[in-house]
């Protein structure tokens, strides 16, 4: 702390009759509460920027669960049938969602109105994220200086209240799982170390308290099941297990285990699927240590080894068999396929295009990293080499929870919200190291040179700390260090604030762009659509649209779906794009069959936005061709004998007279977008399109936004058979 708390220009003006704890103390609050404001303040630039909006896909059913739940309560929230959702099947909202999220919203909502103040369930949802990233940075500060001390929990507080990585997902308006889950999990691990140093039961109790607010929270929390098991197998296979580790994780795997199965959606998963059963080998084995252990101080030792042989045997035999039995019978479910997506980066693709279809579900670019990190990439590794150079049972955890999340971060670029607080809190452990030895440094020198006057005779442990601690110009060297880490660390500040501004300030659902005198320019088609069908459509339509958009299109255009952002039905989604994939007359029977009224694409040829249908449809291909009623569907057709995915008139047949392409470039070979190019540009692939003269037969155009960003067609009825 010394370190810190001399670098504070500020120091020389706290109260100096104050004594050296109080003002240390001061110095800390004064700090965290800092970084907590920074942290709630650097997530507010897309208020600032646009208004208070919520952002993404998933973030809208969230928000329309929860506020069906603030307007009809609990018990009508946790048997909610949603019809508007999976037409014509329906979804059990109560059964088939992580719940943490609406109740804490709910319960904030519900105690501010408590205290007379009015607020509406909207902004409450939007502020909500901001609010838990300060608690974040509370929570850090907390498990950082179990792991070391104060100081690396402040500069680890520090770093992670702008850190880009989490910011990403706790933005103003990001309303979804994580903006709660990550404080969930650091709160976890911190009452975990605490409950391992004191083997207290009523650590462990909190921590498995808190386990059940991450289960109900994200479905990530296999993550810690797995990894607090990980750190015991990893304390008894080193011969540090105690009773203390006993205790510990003996309480939090029995108390976390009954409580996270009160969840509907998790039920009996926590004793049924493969996810969790490495937590629950880790207790058995711990059990089986203890008891182990007692035996061995009754007995002499060549009973115990007669005994133990016997055992090894008997019981290794038994415990094969019936995990063999149940497996086989079913009990024991296996992995799925997200998981098998992380240990296998390739296994999504070839097995399971739904997942693999997902931009979060990709592997990370090494780019990335550095973009949602930048300074700590490099003190990462130092902060490890300072917990191995002072190794103890926290800090193997922390060391495993660094390892194994940066190998998820790597395989899931999503999971690089999980790698975030390890990069704090590791980085915050190497730079306050760093900071603190060379400080140490430069101050012993600067005292050296007060007292180079004085008398030379000291003491023979004077000398010998002198000694070693001594090196070539020592004060030069330390000054150069400490200039570079606070050069380091206001490149890193700038670094986020222009990250955060730049990439992860703008709701996907109000795009900008810059005009050609700098000025922005807002892109509104996305909610200009949602409210025309909202308003111009019959209150029971159904909408056909790729599933990206259903979560957005059931919260704001108050219209049923027919496949939305849950992807739990893989058959329906495949159905649909099997339609986007065939022909128009193909397409109209399953339409027809699946009792469409209208269907939405997005198309950004006109003004070039690249996440547009067109560029996903490959993705629909693979879906609607991976069922037994899409077997005709193959990916080779819509490409080109050269292999390559074209639009324009070199483009294949299959694709050109496709219903995604229709509606997509419907009228849109009339239309000019760029100077010097010809009508049908598209300025999102860089072609001019190759089938432009086709009418529709079966839909017809009911609106276009201003930017062709969103189009919406009706489906036309089958004529009277009658008629002549």
């Amino acid at each position: 702390m010394d370190a810190l708390t001399s670098m504070l220009p500020f120091k020389q003006f706290l109260p100096q009759k104050i004594s050296y704890d109080k003002q240390e103390t001061f110095l800390k609050l004064f700090i965290l509460t800092f970084a907590g404001i920074l942290a709630f303040a650097t997530r507010l630039f897309s208020v600032l920027r646009y208004e208070s909006v919520i952002h993404e896909f998933d973030p809208y059913f969230n928000y329309r669960t929860t506020k069906f739940l603030t307007e009809e309560g609990f018990y009508s929230f946790h048997n909610w049938f949603d019809d508007r959702a999976w037409y014509p099947l329906g979804r059990i909202i109560g059964g088939t969602i992580y719940p943490g999220l609406m109740v804490t919203a709910a319960a904030v909502y519900h105690s501010l109105r408590l205290f007379h103040i009015t607020i509406d369930i909207r902004n409450v949802c939007v502020f909500l994220a901001p609010l838990f990233s300060s608690f974040t940075v509370i929570v850090t500060y907390l498990l950082t200086k179990e792991l070391k001390n104060a100081s690396a929990g402040l500069v680890a507080a520090c770093l992670i209240s702008i850190v880009p990585g989490y910011i990403s997902r706790s933005v103003a308006g990001s309303y979804d799982n994580e903006g709660i889950a990550i404080f969930c999990m650091l709160l976890t691990y911190y009452l975990w170390i605490k409950a391992i140093k004191t083997g207290s039961i009523m650590w462990s109790a909190s921590c498995a308290l808190a386990y059940f607010y991450m289960v109900s929270s994200w479905g990530g929390y296999v993550f810690l099941i797995n990894l607090i098991p990980l750190h015991v197998l990893a304390l008894l296979f080193t011969g540090r297990f105690s009773h203390r580790i006993y205790v510990a994780y003996s309480t939090v795997y029995i108390l976390g285990t009954i409580l996270s199965m009160q969840i509907p959606f998790v039920g009996f998963q926590p004793v049924q699927s493969s996810e969790h059963m490495l937590a629950f080998g880790t207790f058995g084995l711990c059990q089986l240590f203890s008891f182990v252990e007692f035996v061995k101080s009754k007995l002499t030792q060549t009973q115990f080894d007669t005994l133990f042989q016997f055992a090894l045997v008997t019981v290794g035999f038994a415990l094969s068999v019936a995990g063999l039995i149940l497996w086989a019978s079913g009990k024991i479910a296996p992995w799925t396929g997200r998981f098998y997506a992380l240990l296998d980066p390739s296994y999504a693709k070839n097995h399971i295009p739904i997942i693999a279809s997902v931009s979060e579900h990709q592997p990370t670019a090494w780019s990335s990293f550095f973009f949602d990190f930048e300074l700590l990439v490099f003190m990462f590794p130092v902060g490890i080499y300072y917990c191995f150079k002072e190794l103890t049972d926290a800090n193997i955890f922390i060391i495993m929870y660094g390892m194994t999340s940066i190998y998820f971060a790597g395989v899931m670029v999503r999971l690089m919200l999980v790698l975030a607080p390890v990069m704090c809190v590791l980085s915050g452990i190497g730079i306050s190291s760093v900071l603190t030895t060379y400080m140490r440094n430069l101050d012993i020198n600067q005292v050296k040179k007060k007292e180079s006057t004085s008398s030379s005779q000291s003491s023979a442990r004077a000398r010998r700390t002198d000694d070693s601690s001594s090196y070539p110009r020592k004060n030069e060297i330390a000054f150069g260090v400490i200039c570079m880490m606070t050069f380091f660390l206001m490149t890193y500040v700038f670094h986020c604030t222009w990250v955060t501004s730049e990439a992860y300030s703008s709701p996907s659902i109000v795009l900008s762009a810059r005009s050609g005198d700098g000025s922005k320019y807002i892109f509104d088609d996305f909610r200009e659509a949602y409210w025309w069908l909202r308003y111009n459509t019959d209150e029971n339509a159904k909408v056909m649209s790729w599933w990206d958009y259903g979560y957005q299109i059931t919260a704001m255009a108050n219209r049923t779906i027919l496949v939305d952002n849950n992807t739990w039905n893989n058959t329906h989604i495949s159905r649909v794009g099997q339609a986007m994939s065939s022909t128009e007359d193909k397409a109209y029977e399953i339409m027809r069959e699946l009792d469409v009224d209208y269907v939405l694409v997005i198309f950004g040829g006109l003004i070039g936005y690249s996440s547009d249908d067109i560029n996903k449809f490959l993705w629909m291909v693979r879906i609607g061709g991976s069922t037994e009623k899409g077997a005709h569907i193959k990916e080779s057709d819509y490409f080109t004998p050269q292999g390559e995915f074209r639009v324009d008139k070199s483009g294949s047949p299959t694709l050109l007279n496709c219903l995604m392409y229709k509606l997509s470039y419907y009228r849109f070979g009339e239309t000019y977008t760029e100077q010097d190019k010809p009508p049908g540009y598209d300025r999102t692939r860089s072609v001019e399109i190759g089938n432009k003269n086709f009418e529709l037969e079966r839909l017809e155009e009911s609106y276009t936004t201003e930017h062709w960003l969103v189009r919406i067609y009706k489906v036309k009825k089958e004529e009277n058979r009658g008629q002549s």
